[in-house]
């Protein structure tokens, strides 16, 4: 008995429908959800707030996803457990509370040795934590090997708000805010009529020089001149000839052509 081809094609799209079927209910399903938001009040205690901090660093956080608590091995980022002892000591002037706080908002200040430095600061997107949730966070670590003593109110470098210092001095005199030019004083009416003042000019007929007009200028002229003259005669070249009547040279122009003239 021969099978229609059409009944045979509608075989092979029922067999390849059902295994991809059963592929897919084998491979684990899990929702994702956005981080929920933690409505810190001011009231809880250190003890509450590690517990806050701890559904932080697993949610909004994401601190779990590279970090671990008691492993050992090929580890991605230091394992945090015990990890309050060790920053009590990890840098030297810093308490365990300004140390988590560094790590967090200034994670490349520190790099534990063997690791690379690659944490992002949590203050800053993508994760963007609060500074509340940020103390929730180093109260769940002090709870890892020590103590929590933080609050909502505990300020470090990091939230204490000190603001920048002031400059030393002020403005120089006469500058205008940003750094601008002050404008230029508009010209006095008429202003635009009167020609630009030529410069002081020295010649041998005693035109006016600088100071002539003060007492003694003339004796200044006059000595001037005296100096200038037998100077400017002595550096005339021999060969430039003198100034004649224009008779003359014409003359002289036909006497050197053979006393023809023309």
């Amino acid at each position: 008995m021969r099978v229609p081809h059409i009944v045979r094609i509608a075989a092979l799209v029922l067999a390849t429908t059902g295994f991809y079927a059963y592929v897919g209910q084998m491979v684990p399903q899990k929702e994702v959800q956005p981080p929920q938001e933690t409505a810190l009040g001011g009231d809880l205690s250190p003890a509450e707030m590690a517990k806050v901090g701890r559904q932080i660093m697993e949610g909004k956080g994401f601190c779990l996803t590279c970090h671990t608590i008691g492993k050992t091995g090929a580890l991605r980022f230091p394992d945090l457990a015990g990890v309050d002892v060790r920053a009590k000591t990890r840098v030297q002037g810093l308490s365990d509370v300004e140390y988590f706080a560094q790590s967090m908002y200034e994670p490349l200040a520190y790099v534990v040795e063997g690791f690379p430095p690659a944490m992002p600061p949590v203050n800053k997107p993508p994760i963007g934590l609060t500074d509340q949730e940020i103390l929730c966070v180093i109260a769940y670590l002090q709870s890892l090997g020590g103590t929590p003593t933080v609050t909502l109110q505990t300020k470090h470098h990091y939230n204490s708000g000190a603001a920048a210092p002031a400059p030393a001095s002020g403005p120089a005199p006469g500058a205008t805010p940003g750094g601008a030019q002050p404008p230029a004083a508009p010209p006095q009416k008429g202003a635009h009529l009167r020609p630009p003042p030529r410069p002081d000019v020295s010649t041998p007929d005693g035109v006016m020089i600088a100071g002539a007009r003060e007492p003694g200028g003339l004796q200044t002229i006059v000595g001037a001149v005296a100096i200038l003259q037998p100077v400017a005669a002595h550096e005339m070249p021999a060969s430039t000839p003198a100034r004649r009547d224009g008779a003359a040279c014409r003359a002289e122009a036909c006497q050197g052509e053979g006393g023809i003239a023309r």
